[in-house]
């Protein structure tokens, strides 16, 4: 499925945070949104999985309208990893996941075999199975974000939207997600934080700043030392390791 976002603009009382963002992320294409904190990275993820509707623009999935979508149609196409993931309620890591068979069931309509059997998948996928009958709550940070990923998982749609997916993650685990997510053969779109991580897994890379994009292109172009010291004031040298990939080390 293709993403597409054209000329998004939003605005905060008289600040400007979004200054006319376009971008797409092709069918089964894994693009990253890097840039400093501020840049308008999750604001501009959150105008597309619809927590916040811009002031003008428009976000297309397969050249439809998002606009013109119910929320449970574009639900079906798309699925999102927030940053943050509050129930009011005490669910379970079960029941959690279960939300993500919400877009593909009608109004009370009952949990089938079938959605336990595509939960218990998903969090077997994400190693959580052992926990699924613990309550959301008592999780460590990086726990609920896999369990998070299992709900969208669930969900079975053509794209994921991340944003940030690897805080609170220890580094065996921002691995073993990125590479699940990377497998998917689905479209990704997803903010990241960790430059090394970014070169390591997207196709292409999208850089912001003071909410404009400001340079866009493989990991390769992209993420040079001297964009890197323009964009986030550090100096850095890019060296290769024995397979050929790519890492950024800060001097």
């Amino acid at each position: 499925m293709e993403i597409k976002a054209e000329d998004i603009k939003v605005s905060f009382q008289a600040k400007q945070v979004l200054r006319g963002i376009s971008l797409n992320a092709s069918k089964k294409e894994f693009v990253g949104i890097i840039g400093p904190n501020g840049s308008g990275k999750s604001t501009l993820l959150k105008c597309i999985y619809r927590t916040l509707k811009p002031d003008c623009g428009a976000v297309y999935l397969d050249g439809l309208e998002l606009e013109r979508m119910s929320v449970k149609s574009s639900a079906k196409k798309m699925a999102v990893v927030a940053q943050h993931n509050y129930y009011n309620f005490d669910f379970s890591v079960r029941e959690v996941v279960l939300m993500g068979r919400s877009p593909h069931k009608k109004m009370l309509e009952r949990d089938t075999a079938e959605d336990f059997r595509i939960v218990e998948e998903a969090l077997r996928t994400v190693q959580m199975e052992a926990f699924a009958d613990r309550s959301f709550s008592t999780l460590s940070g990086g726990e609920q974000q896999r369990v998070i990923l299992a709900r969208a998982l669930a969900q079975q749609t053509q794209a994921l939207i991340l944003d940030e997916p690897t805080n609170h993650l220890d580094i065996t685990h921002q691995l073993r997600l990125l590479e699940l997510v990377k497998g998917l053969n689905v479209t990704v779109l997803s903010a990241i934080h960790d430059l090394n991580l970014a070169a390591a897994f997207c196709d292409r890379i999208y850089v912001m700043q003071d909410g404009r994009i400001v340079s866009c292109g493989t990991p390769k172009e992209v993420l040079t030392p001297e964009l890197i010291r323009e964009i986030y004031q550090v100096d850095a040298e890019i060296v290769r390791d024995s397979k050929g990939n790519m890492h950024i080390l800060y001097t």
